[in-house]
């Protein structure tokens, strides 16, 4: 690493030996200064950062039909999604789209490792702003570690003061706009500037705020290294084929500083200057030439630092790049990797995924938009009408996922002369559900004892085709 890691000594007595051993059990890291790097892989990560940000922050203003787009209505039981309604029946739809997210991120890393974490991961993404924060107010490397060994004056407390009070706008800013996915935003807008916000909106407003600010301000690469589990379970979806970033050791080593156009092989080295550009540049301060390790997200900073060390020094780039481990070691030629893509695990996925997302498109492109829920009256089970007929009482949930408002009207049948009263005709309006008690009555000789089968029927009246149906039961008087 290219800062030290200071060791806390404990001392361990040896009853065999009159001397004692210092062993280190813990170690606590210094604070990191990430370099400032430009290239290729950093285009990339600017791109990610500004479309998962517009993506974002953007999201919860998008309107649809009148209403908010993405809007996860937890206290009414409704997840908006552009013109999806999904409703608490739908769960095994959520259940499949976190299939797919989950598989997915499977397979991607059995193919090319991290480039989740590196890239597109919300801790990366908001680390990455904040230390482009950190940059423009106090420099680059050399001046953030210098203002930091300074002694306070007004000058640090200016600069320090400015870079905090925009961290924590922004902090405020992104827990805000976490809380619009779950309050409408524009109502959640009026709330804060009337300072009428709700106790939970607040609580979550300032969670999720200070989340933000502590995560990517402070802890940073320790939550990449101690508390994501992805760190620790990658390596199960890696293999030999799987494209890492890589050190070229062979080419690389032995590794020593020269001048330009010196004859360094001559003199026994390799391509790699040992400037340690690629450590200063590391997010989570690793040194990538000791080989793969679990701290490496797979940002691609060092292949950016290193290939501008090798075009300096006139050396082909590549000495830090993506490969993989049999590539490297010269089973294959680096040209063949997309051949190698066919192999038991991606395989595994692809299918898991193509099979997932099939039938969640099936399940969408059949799903109707409305829905008829059934509740028989327990308390009576079967009761006797002053005209002699059978009656049994339901409750009748009606949900009308469409976007539009419907007029419906209910039948039953499932028994001879069967009939419901009153005889329901009701209008749903949009994304809503509606409730109605409705009696069926049947006549004695055609109501067996015990219960029957029966069904109810909701029929769209302005809409042809559109219909659903739901079973229950009938209780008969016993004979």
């Amino acid at each position: 690493m290219s800062d030290s890691l200071k060791k806390i000594p404990v001392k361990v007595v040896n009853s065999k030996q009159p001397d004692s051993n210092e062993v280190s059990l813990y170690e606590v890291s210094k604070k990191l200064y990430p370099r400032h790097v430009t290239g290729l892989f950093a285009n990339w990560r600017i791109a990610t950062v500004i479309i998962t940000q517009l993506v974002f922050y953007g999201g919860p203003w998008l309107q649809w039909n009148g209403r908010q787009a993405i809007l996860f209505d937890v206290l009414n039981r409704k997840f908006y999604i552009f013109g999806l309604v999904l409703w608490p029946q739908d769960f095994a739809l959520l259940a499949a789209l976190l299939m797919l997210c989950a598989f997915g991120l499977f397979w991607w890393t059995a193919i090319a490792g991290r480039l989740w974490c590196g890239f597109a991961c919300p801790q990366t993404v908001y680390t990455e702003i904040f230390l482009w924060i950190e940059h423009w107010i106090e420099g680059d490397r050399p001046k953030r570690m210098k203002l930091d060994e300074a002694p306070m004056s007004l000058n640090k407390l200016r600069i320090k003061g400015t870079k905090q009070l925009l961290w924590i706008a922004l902090s405020f800013w992104t827990g805000f706009t976490f809380v619009g996915f779950f309050t409408p935003v524009h109502l959640l807008w009026n709330e804060l500037l009337a300072f009428a916000m709700g106790p939970w909106e607040t609580f979550w407003v300032v969670f999720y705020g200070f989340a933000t600010y502590g995560n990517a301000g402070y802890m940073r690469e320790q939550v990449c290294k101690y508390m994501c589990p992805y760190a620790r379970f990658q390596s199960a979806m890696f293999d030999p084929d799987t494209l890492v970033i890589s050190y070229d050791a062979k080419r690389g080593d032995p590794r020593g500083s020269r001048r330009k156009g010196s004859d360094y092989r001559a003199e026994g080295l390799g391509d790699c200057v040992n400037c340690g550009i690629c450590v200063q540049v590391c997010p989570t301060g690793i040194d990538i030439r000791d080989g793969l390790q679990y701290e490496c997200i797979g940002c691609a900073a060092c292949i950016d630092a290193c290939d501008q060390v090798m075009e300096k020094m006139d050396y082909p780039k590549g000495l830090i790049r993506y490969t993989t481990e049999n590539a490297l070691n010269g089973t294959y030629t680096e040209d063949q990797f997309l051949s190698r893509l066919l192999r038991p695990r991606v395989v595994l996925y692809t299918a898991i995924l193509l099979v997932t997302a099939g039938a969640m498109i099936a399940t969408l492109a059949l799903r109707t938009p409305i829905r008829i829920d059934v509740i028989r009256d327990r308390t009576t089970l079967v009761k006797e009408t002053d005209d002699g007929w059978l009656e049994n009482l339901y409750q009748l949930q009606i949900i009308n996922t469409d976007e539009r408002s419907h007029d419906f009207s209910i039948s039953v049948d499932g028994l001879p002369g069967i009939k419901l009263v009153p005889a329901a005709k009701i209008t749903v309006p949009a994304a809503s559900t509606h409730e109605v008690s409705v009696a069926v009555q049947v006549e004695p000789q055609n109501a067996p004892s015990g219960s029957s089968k029966i069904n109810f029927r909701l029929t769209a009246t302005d809409t042809r085709g559109l219909a659903t149906e739901a079973r229950s039961s009938f209780i008969g008087m016993r004979k």
